[in-house]
């Protein structure tokens, strides 16, 4: 069986210490949740596992909510649908119950990936769709010069993509998202643009990466990036960031139609 945390968590992350403050800083992002909708289809009905607080749920489709998290789900809003305490790796429901699927930031939480996604497909009649970070172009962003510990942690939990290519099948394909500059959704790579806010206890206490690390090299990190704005290094060299309408960094869709 799982292992899960007290509140129900089911990864590798506590949210019950990690995720009080998760639908504060991790928002659902339009840009991004249009790119989910439209991967979607047609699809009449769709059951979102590790749904969390509940974005990138689309409004227009019936939702059936899988999140093993307590805390988590104590924070869906009143207009989400209630999640329903399971994980990826045995869903409750008969062969081909839904017309889709989706998992958005969770499979690098499971702890068997291929059966995980096997039970995506069972329960599934058409598309899957998938948000994860491609771990090969994670050390691309500028982070990893003040806290590259923290992507090191995230190379070593998300799957390559090619691995989920070959766990969904041959009609599966790659979508690159791109990252608006003022990203709702507080992911790492959200702040390209705004520097600061990594400086933010509060916004990095939302992003997994940096709760697996201790707090003297999370402070390592915040010390010498507020030394780069301070004088001026970190504009020199990523100034341009600040208004750069959108990055192309990790962020991938891969799709099943």
């Amino acid at each position: 069986m799982t292992q899960r945390w007290q509140d129900g968590s089911a990864g590798d992350i506590d949210y019950a210490a990690a995720g009080q403050r998760y639908a504060e800083f991790r928002q659902e992002e339009p840009f991004i949740a249009e790119q989910i909708r439209k991967a979607l289809g047609d699809a009449k009905s769709v059951i979102n596992i590790g749904a969390g607080a509940g974005s990138y749920e689309p409004t227009d489709i019936d939702v059936t909510a899988i999140e093993p998290s307590a805390t988590m789900r104590a924070q869906r809003p009143a207009h989400r649908v209630a999640a329903i305490d399971a994980i990826a790796e045995n869903l409750p429901f008969a062969d081909d119950s839904f017309d889709a699927a989706m998992a958005t930031f969770t499979v690098h939480q499971w702890h068997d990936l291929a059966k995980g996604i096997a039970e995506m497909k069972r329960v599934t009649r058409g598309s899957i769709v998938i948000m994860a970070s491609d771990p090969a172009h994670l050390h691309d962003f500028w982070i990893t010069e003040y806290l590259p510990e923290a992507l090191d942690r995230e190379m070593s939990r998300f799957p390559a993509i090619d691995l989920l290519l070959d766990l969904l099948g041959p009609s599966a394909r790659v979508e690159t998202l791109l990252v608006p500059l003022l990203c709702k959704d507080g992911f790492t790579t959200a702040y390209y643009g705004r520097p600061e806010m990594f400086l933010n206890p509060a916004v990095t206490g939302a992003m997994s990466s940096w709760t697996l690390l201790d707090e003297e090299i999370r402070e390592r990190g915040r010390q010498k990036l507020a030394r780069d704005l301070a004088d001026g290094t970190w504009d020199a060299r990523y100034g341009h960031l600040r208004s750069q309408p959108f990055y192309d960094g990790s962020m991938r869709l891969i799709v099943r139609p």
